[in-house]
């Protein structure tokens, strides 16, 4: 395909398309930034899906090696259903809301609890509430009184 024909397409993605992209794009990000050491700090110490990971994205996000490959999923979910306006609008408002549980999981499992498989301290608690909220917003807002059928050629 030629540059012309790719800026082409591009011009005809409706904002919810692009937001799915754009989503998925930095979720891609995140999931193989989560598996670089250095980026990741304590990365010896990182687990399959248990609470005892001590390995935190930026220093800062408690990530496992299951937390990083839900991460790619979302994200190719995020570009593949880019491709059409109603499918960006389900992965927008559906990845939301399973943030939004996600943070409620978060809420109420204790750290330490066996439980805890996934695993989440407060930091990724609170991001995984401003991403389901965030991701409400644009699914609803961005197709807000327009055709959420309308799909990019």
């Amino acid at each position: 395909m030629s540059a012309h024909a790719r800026t082409a397409r591009s011009d005809r993605r409706t904002p919810v398309q692009q937001a799915a992209l754009i989503v998925g794009v930095v979720f891609l990000l995140v999931g193989v930034l989560g598996f670089i050491p250095g980026i990741t700090t304590n990365y010896d110490t990182m687990e399959f899906a248990a609470h005892h990971s001590e390995a935190k994205l930026l220093g800062i996000f408690q990530v496992s090696i299951l937390h990083n490959l839900v991460h790619l999923a979302f994200g190719v979910a995020g570009v593949a259903l880019s491709r059409t306006a109603a499918r960006a609008r389900l992965y927008l408002l559906a990845g939301g809301a399973v943030y939004l549980v996600l943070w409620l999981y978060g809420m109420l499992i204790a750290h330490d609890s066996a439980a805890n498989f996934v695993p989440v301290n407060t930091a990724d608690n609170w991001l995984h509430l401003l991403l389901g909220l965030g991701m409400v917003a644009l699914g609803a807002l961005l197709t807000r009184g327009r055709n959420a059928t309308r799909t990019a050629v």
